[in-house]
């Protein structure tokens, strides 16, 4: 059965002189005063602009960031608990943060088995409070920002093989139109700032329906018919391999691994070396992969810090959590290239 569930933005300052023009002393002061207090102006004028570009980054240090939730430690919490899934829905998927971090989206759905209800929703920070859940689009889901923020991907789960986009306007979004499509998987698509393109696969080498052979794959930037290509080995292992994450800069991938034939899974994470290749996975420790459950729609927050994921044993206990994830990620990261 196909994985539904995983388909499931001056006035010009003059010096007031009622002086006599004929005294040079007294015009030399007057112009000393015009550029005096033009120089103040232009430092004031520019103290306001280094502010205005500190303030951004510092949403992510408020209050309000993260829909005012408490931050976690290295113990996963559930994310906004009450607030992201309506009533019989649960919450899941990849999140997606804008850079500034006053947007959230998200995925909610009603089962494992269906896309009839999968919505992506999403939060938005108007400047005093967070407005929302605002349904954005139905029947889709792996949210995947470009990377200036300026368009969102969407797979559609009776799609298999199409990528939807929609694109940043001065309201909102433009509606989801195609933006590619291929007579092969395209799963979890995710762009990156080199051009490449990365998604979950069977590409040309498997029948849609062979679980098996799916891989971690990439469509080079460089390639004009985006021919899909497995990243082989040590990422892909043998068996299904679907749930990733990609950094922008393409520095690490965390992929869920291990899966058995109910999708069960754990989380691993893999680096890319100096030659491009990636290192042996390792798994991102006890306290994420804490028992028996289905761990996809992995993200990390722009600003480095959280590790979200969906995790349930069942659409029941289904939900989005969260951790803090920026020291892991270095020890992980010192281990692994240090090793490999």
């Amino acid at each position: 059965m196909f994985k539904a569930t995983h388909f499931v933005k001056l006035n010009k300052l003059e010096p007031k002189m009622n002086l006599l023009p004929s005294s040079g002393k007294i015009n030399l002061i007057g112009k000393y005063i015009y550029m005096h207090k033009s120089f103040v102006l232009l430092v004031v004028i520019l103290f306001a602009g280094l502010t205005g570009l500190q303030a951004q980054p510092d949403f992510w240090k408020s209050r309000q960031a993260y829909l005012g939730q408490t931050p976690p430690t290295d113990s996963p919490e559930r994310f906004a608990p009450g607030l992201l899934a309506g009533k019989g829905e649960f919450s899941a998927n990849r999140t997606a943060i804008s850079r500034d971090g006053k947007e959230i989206y998200y995925c909610t759905n009603t089962s494992w088995k269906s896309n009839k209800d999968l919505k992506v929703k999403y939060f938005k920070y108007d400047g005093k409070k967070w407005i929302g859940p605002v349904v954005l689009n139905q029947h889709m889901g792996g949210t995947a920002f470009s990377p200036d923020n300026q368009s969102l991907y969407f797979a559609n789960g009776d799609s298999a093989g199409t990528v939807f986009r929609s694109n940043r306007t001065k309201t909102g979004w433009t509606s989801p139109v195609e933006f590619f499509s291929r007579n092969y998987i395209i799963y979890d698509f995710m762009p990156t700032i080199s051009g490449n393109k990365y998604a979950a696969s069977n590409g040309t080498w498997a029948k849609p329906s062979d679980f098996k052979a799916w891989r971690f794959s990439v469509m080079p930037a460089s390639n004009a018919d985006t021919t899909i290509q497995s990243l082989g080995t040590p990422l892909n292992a043998p068996g299904f391999n679907g749930d990733f994450f990609v950094a922008m800069d393409e520095s690490y991938m965390i992929i869920s691994t291990n899966e058995d034939a109910s999708f069960d899974c754990e989380l691993y994470i893999s680096f890319r070396k100096k030659n491009n290749t990636w290192t042996n996975p390792k798994s991102l420790g006890p306290l994420i992969n804490d028992g028996v459950a289905h761990r996809y729609g992995q993200y990390v927050s722009p600003d480095g810090k959280y590790l979200f994921y969906t995790r349930g044993a069942s659409e029941k206990d289904c939900a989005i959590y969260w951790v803090r994830f920026d020291d892991l990620l270095a020890k992980l990261k010192n281990e692994s290239l240090n090793t490999n």
